[in-house]
């Protein structure tokens, strides 16, 4: 079986979007041909844990050495954002904060990682060699480490961008000084210059890639595990609410949002309509009750927008919750919440959650720029509709008319065919890539 050598901050027990790509790919690589090597942080700062990924990795060789890192104290300054750096409103504190972690860690506080990992890495590699390299990032260290590596051992090299570098959304956040901006660009060009393959998770993404390398760029989706959404019937979303009364023969009209909330992608407008909603359809005698739940770390103010909005006793938060929990959540929905973030960049992003929202079957609400690639990927997939972030009135026509087949027992799984996004697939794919990457590294 070939090897490759995956360079990866996020690994478990870490939680949240990030670790969950090369946790999956890793799974199901094995099949292809392909034994991943993982090397990782033994001590990173976790901002959240999820110990049930363990068990997904642990016939994985995973390799841990020390980190150090510098900037934690900058993520202490803002450990009350989910998405500290974002245009939001900053204290003087957090200001000098994002300054240092802009300008004095480039291209970001996990660079001190970079020298010693490649020193090990080196002589790792001589004594156990691997047919290729797979950097993942951000954090762009990542691929630093994977840079070295390459130049120096001519080993075939992928790297994979989970999301953009300096066409990031809060990039432009990042107070960076001229110099600062142009470390970073040039840092982005060699990398992208020296791998042999860039993968993008984003159509629009690769598009943007495509255009500043001539290295060839590859789209490879993030996605969702079948083993995940076994085919089992929905919840309380088509059945009896956990909280309804005895006399109830419908469950509440749930709407689900699992995963990061941040402050900058607030939907005022949803919770408006759903206020609405909840005052006319809600208000009748033996109408289903309409409930609000939140899986996942989210803003304060998020949840101070609810409670402004008249929501807040008909609303759950759950904080983070273990990833198969979330799955549940996703299951039991009568209607799943998709917002982006206000950011103009945001058109080009497909958020990690909306895969899974799609294997859950439940319609999407979608909240954001209606001609990004999320927009398309709803549209498309038939999953769901996006709004603009002002359309309320489109929003609550959508929210009302789910309201009404739910009451109707209609609304139903959505059928589409999507094992173009299941992760099994998806891994094939790269195994694809990385058995070119080596016949025509070893033909040169």
């Amino acid at each position: 079986m070939k090897k490759v050598l995956v360079i990866s901050y996020y690994w478990p027990p870490s939680g949240g979007s990030g670790v969950q790509r090369w946790v999956k790919m890793c799974r199901y690589l094995p099949q292809f041909g392909w034994e991943p090597v993982v090397y990782t942080p033994s001590n990173p700062a976790l901002t959240s844990i999820d110990e049930s990924l363990c068990a997904e990795v642990k016939q994985v060789r995973t390799l841990r050495r020390p980190i150090l890192e510098p900037g934690q104290f900058a993520r202490r300054s803002t450990s009350a954002q989910v998405t500290p750096i974002n245009g939001q409103k900053k204290s003087p504190g957090q200001r000098v904060a994002m300054w240092i972690r802009g300008n004095c860690f480039i291209p970001d506080p996990r660079v001190l990682w970079v020298g010693p990992s490649y020193r090990y890495l080196k002589k790792y590699l001589r004594e156990h060699p691997v047919d290729a390299i797979v950097s993942t990032g951000p954090p762009h260290s990542m691929h630093l480490i994977a840079r070295r590596l390459c130049l120096s051992l001519d080993i075939p090299w992928v790297a994979d961008f989970r999301d953009p570098w300096t066409r990031m959304f809060y990039f432009k956040h990042l107070s960076l000084s001229p110099l600062s901006r142009r470390i970073h660009e040039s840092l982005e060009r060699k990398v992208l210059r020296d791998c042999t393959r860039v993968v993008a998770v984003s159509p629009l993404v690769r598009d943007e890639f495509a255009q500043m390398t001539s290295t060839p760029v590859e789209l490879i989706t993030n996605g969702f595990d079948t083993v995940d959404f076994p085919d089992a019937a929905p919840g309380d979303a088509c059945g009896k609410a956990p909280d309804a009364a005895p006399g109830d023969n419908i469950g509440a009209f749930t709407i689900v949002h699992a995963g990061l909330f941040a402050s900058d992608g607030n939907p005022e407008c949803v919770w408006k309509a759903l206020a609405k909603l909840r005052g006319i359809a809600g208000g009748k005698p033996g109408s289903p009750a309409i409930r609000l739940v939140l899986c996942g770390k989210t803003d304060r103010a998020i949840l101070d927008s609810i409670k402004a909005a008249g929501l807040e006793d008909c609303t759950e938060d759950l904080g983070y919750q273990p990833h198969i929990n979330a799955v549940k959540l996703m299951r039991s929905a009568s209607v799943l919440l998709l917002p982006l973030r206000k950011e103009p960049e945001y058109r080009a992003t497909l958020p990690g959650k909306l895969f899974e929202y799609l294997a859950s079957g439940r319609p999407v609400l979608g909240v954001g720029q209606s001609d990004g690639a999320m927009a398309s990927v709803l549209a498309s997939t038939c999953a769901g509709d996006t709004f603009e972030w002002e359309d309320q009135d489109g929003i609550y026509s959508w929210l009302s008319d789910c309201y009404i087949k739910h009451c109707q027992g209609a609304l139903k799984d959505n059928p589409a065919d999507l094992s173009r996004f299941s992760r099994r697939n998806l891994a094939q794919s790269y195994a694809h890539l990385l058995d070119s990457l080596v016949k025509n590294f070893s033909n040169e």
